[in-house]
């Protein structure tokens, strides 16, 4: 088998324009995309470069709209080629026969199964093309999106299948990247409270300034209710965007006879991850023992984060004893003597420092899911030590589940004002608080949450307070209930920070090569042992493989299970230091 070349192309030229008069180049977030499915790419910050690299995949991040630009790229797919756009190409649409209409704001995609899921897709923002010639190459148009809600007026089709020459220029109409930034972190910075639900269960109004005041979700459509009349937003779609855009890649490599090893999400023997998180508050020491005794009776393992004044310092050796993470809980709520600033910021960390005797903190979530602005809070992460964050999660009883679109860990991406770079910081959101409070979700959404986790292969991540599990009953109840149904389900329960240096050490890991036998090459900038590669499969060697094959991302791969040593030519582990191929500072 030969391994595809996979080149990103993020223009400099165009980005910088964009960059100097202050608008987003979201489009550089194609390679967080990539980077997190552990698939093999180099950036292209010239479209020149085709003609000095030996590329067999095309993908479009961003395209300067210049004759030459266009004239490259089309000579790229008629000579094999494959393109692969994500709303742009606009300079193209003439010479494949049809015209740009524009952009359109929010609606719903639908696809057949063979490409997508079974239910629409949620997107954001999409530039349709429409037909207006048949003098263009040959075409195929799949799936349809609609404007505002599922049912809405069609605008075009989703994808458009050219065959140009000896290769070919596929288009989606939805901007794949941006959508799953809008969805992950908000369409805009967080700067006044977000519209509340009609329904009165999810008062985001409340005066206090919160990640899901920048959710970008919509109340009626994305949300189902349970046998409870529980309300909970069901639909991880940037997840579903990003197995889209994957599989679509990976089928197009093996129908060329190609094909493109990648590194799994999650170690052998694991097929998604669950999470316990707890939130100290109020600081009873009777609730830090009542939860040890709770944790210890399942064998879990949960992240401790602790808000000043925090507990008896006796306490703190006997958490890490048993195994579990301290981290930070940072408070910014006036009411509860809280202030936002990184002034703050750093001192309650230090404070932390100091009470349990730590060096360092690995990883923070804002009390009552504080945030202002768009990336502050990880900038604050960044300078001060702290390496993953949890705070983008629901603050209400109506708006919990996949309300930013996602269950997988994701390094965030900046606001123009920093170039787009990605923080380094890795966010692991959670989906619902205190199961079986009275003010809060009910246990009825245990486990259509882990369901669809597992459809994903995502992280289940539950947060509770250890004040509410000492004094309400239901509330242990329901974390019973939580440990059990995702134990029964095959997840296996990692703190954050098990799950933030997992995800930092695989991402070091880079499919550089296949050898004939099958060996897949590899560098790594870290030892990493049980490292899953899915090796795709062409068409006409399917049969040749004596060995199991499984469809992530709905292609047939091979399954290996390898152990590598750090190298010296870590040239995955330098990756996400970069945006777009344009380097910052």
């Amino acid at each position: 088998m030969k391994m595809a070349r996979v080149g990103v192309l993020l223009d400099r030229k165009a980005a910088l324009r964009r960059w100097d008069n202050g608008l987003n180049v979201f489009q550089v977030y194609l390679g967080e995309i990539l980077s997190h499915a552990g698939i093999p790419f180099e950036w292209i910050d010239d479209v020149e470069q085709l003609t000095e690299r030996a590329f067999d995949v095309l993908l479009v991040a961003l395209d300067r709209k210049e004759e030459r630009a266009v004239t490259l790229i089309w000579r790229f797919a008629e000579r094999g080629g494959i393109v692969i756009a994500y709303g742009g190409l606009s300079s193209l649409a003439g010479r494949l026969g049809f015209a740009d209409r524009g952009p359109v704001g929010k609606g719903y995609a639908w696809l057949p199964m063979h490409v997508g899921v079974s239910h629409p897709l949620r997107y954001l923002r999409a530039t349709p093309w429409i037909a207006m010639s048949e003098d263009g190459p040959p075409y195929s148009a799949i799936g349809q999106i609609h404007s505002e809600h599922p049912q809405g007026a069609s605008l075009g089709s989703a994808l458009l299948q050219f065959h140009v020459g000896k290769g070919i220029i596929d288009r989606w109409a939805v901007d794949i990247a941006e959508t799953v930034v809008g969805l992950q972190q908000g369409a805009e910075p967080v700067i006044e409270d977000g519209i509340p639900a009609l329904d009165g269960t999810a008062s985001i109004d409340d005066g206090m300034l919160k990640a899901d005041d920048g959710m970008a979700m919509d109340w009626e459509l994305d949300r189902l209710t349970t046998e409870t009349a529980t309300p909970y937003f069901a639909h991880p779609y940037a997840d579903w965007w990003r197995e889209v855009m994957i599989g679509h890649l990976l089928n197009r490599v093996v129908d060329r006879g190609l094909t493109l090893p990648f590194v799994g999400y999650w170690p052998a023997g694991i097929e998604q991850v669950a999470m316990i998180s707890l939130d100290s508050d109020l600081n009873v020491n009777e609730s830090a023992e009542t939860t040890l005794a709770v944790l210890r009776e399942h064998g879990v393992k949960a992240t401790w984060c602790m808000m000043e004044p925090g507990y008896d310092p006796r306490i703190y050796p006997r958490v890490l004893a048993e195994g579990h993470e301290l981290a930070f809980h940072y408070n910014a709520v006036e009411h509860d003597q809280g202030k936002w600033g990184e002034a703050e910021f750093q001192r309650q960390l230090q404070w932390l420092k100091k009470a349990t005797d730590l060096t360092e903190i690995h990883s923070n979530k804002n009390h009552y899911t504080r945030f202002e602005g768009w990336g502050e809070l990880f900038r604050w992460c960044e300078t001060h030590g702290i390496a993953s964050d949890q705070t983008r999660g629901p603050s209400k009883k109506g708006n919990v589940g996949f309300l930013f679109g996602t269950c997988h860990p994701y390094f965030p991406i900046s606001w123009a004002d920093e170039k787009n770079r990605l923080y380094d910081v890795l966010e692991v959101g959670f989906l619902t608080q205190d199961l079986n409070h009275p003010r809060l979700a009910d246990m009825s959404v245990t486990v259509p949450f882990l369901e669809r986790v597992r459809q994903v292969r995502g992280v289940a991540h539950f947060l509770f307070h250890q004040v509410h599990i000492h004094n309400q009953p239901s509330v242990r109840k329901a974390l019973r209930n939580v440990v059990n149904e995702a134990k029964r389900r095959g997840f296996v329960f990692w703190t954050g920070k098990q799950i933030s240096e997992w995800e930092r050490a695989r991402r070091t890991v880079r499919v550089v090569g296949i050898k004939e036998d099958g060996t897949v090459q590899l560098t790594s900038g870290k030892d990493v042992a049980d490292l899953v590669v899915w090796v795709p499969v062409p068409q006409g060697q399917r049969q040749l493989s004596a060995e199991t094959m499984a469809r992530p991302f709905g292609v047939p791969c091979i399954k290996k299970v390898v152990s590598v040593n750090k190298t010296e030519d870590d040239r995955g582990g330098k990756q996400r230091k970069w945006a777009g191929g344009i380097r910052h500072g």
